[in-house]
Order: C-alpha cells, then structure tokens, then sequence
C-alpha cells in the first residue's frame, strides 16, 4: 500500500462526532416538530372554541331579535287595554239602559283621553297643524287647494290628524291648502 498521509484518511472518530451531530439535529428537530404540534393543536383548539363562542353569540343575537320582534307590540298593546276595557264597559252600561245621553258623552271622551295618553307613552303623536301654518309634504298630505286670505302654500284646514311614531310618519295629515293669489 502507498502512505498516504493521515490527513486524507477520515477517522474513525471523525465519522462517530459527525453522527453524533446528525443525531443531536434529528433529536432537536423532533423535539421542534412535537413542540409545533402542540402548539398547532393548542391554536386549533382556541379556533375551535372561539368559533362556538361566536356561533353561540351570533344564536343568542338571533334569538333576541326574534323576541323583540315578537314582543315590540307588547307594551303598546298593555297601554290600549284599559281603553278597551272603558268601551266594553259603556256598551254594557248603554245595553242596561243605564246613563244619560250627557254621560255616555263624558265617557267618550274620557276614553278619548285614555286612548290619547297610551299613544303619548308609545310616541306616538299627533300632527294636527293650526291654520296658516307652512304647508310640510313631509308631515301634511294636501287633499285640494283652495282660495284663501292667508299666505299661499299654508294650511287652511286640517281634515283629519296624521300622526308621528319616533319621529316617522305613520299617516300624514290631510289638509287644505291656500292657493297662490
């Protein structure tokens, strides 16, 4: 065999570090995999939960919405009973021949006023413009124009009440208008 110098010959122990170091990669490496994993599943986990809560929140929302539909009336319907109860009261009483024409009267406008003082609670008002007020398309629907002696596009007179629910209109009212001169 010819020399050849040490150098060029690996060792033994050259190649038993190098495979120690390949081995030391592969452990550190498994180590990296099993501890993304984890934290994979971990992050998986919190997805999972944070999409049922929202699931949850977004059922509960719905949920809601729907009884609020469903029950929006309730209030406004309780405050019309004791009208109610008032004229089934007076048909009653008319019916056994009981009362004045006078009190049935009063008691027409009692209730009137009962009914008036529910739509006040539930925000309902009334549009009832006075003469010579600045006709409004908004709040007034003009049923004719007349001549009159007050200034053009005014109410004269208001035939029948509009009303306003929250500040939407829920029927205008019908008037009539001042025509130009």
């Amino acid at each position: 065999m010819p020399d050849t110098p040490k150098a060029d010959i690996p060792s033994d122990n050259a190649a038993l570090e190098a495979q120690g170091i390949a081995s030391e990669l592969i452990d550190d490496s498994a180590a990296r995999i099993a501890e993304l994993e984890a934290k994979n599943a971990d992050l998986a986990d919190a997805y999972l939960r944070a999409k049922a809560e929202a699931d949850n929140i977004r059922r509960r929302a719905d949920d809601d919405i729907a009884k609020s539909r469903k029950f929006a009336v309730e209030s406004f319907a309780e405050s019309l009973l004791p009208v109610k109860d008032s004229l089934e009261a007076a048909i009653v009483s008319h019916a056994a021949g009981k009362g004045s024409p006078e009190q049935v009267i009063e008691g027409v406008h009692a209730t009137l006023r009962q009914l008036g003082q529910a739509l006040e609670r539930n925000k309902v008002l009334e549009v009832n413009p006075p003469a010579g007020t600045k006709f409004d398309p908004h709040q007034h629907q003009a049923i004719s124009v007349v001549p009159a002696e007050q200034e053009a596009n005014t109410v004269v007179a208001v035939l029948q009440k509009g009303y306003l629910i929250a500040d939407r209109v829920l029927r205008p009212a019908l008037v009539t208008v001042a025509a130009a001169k």
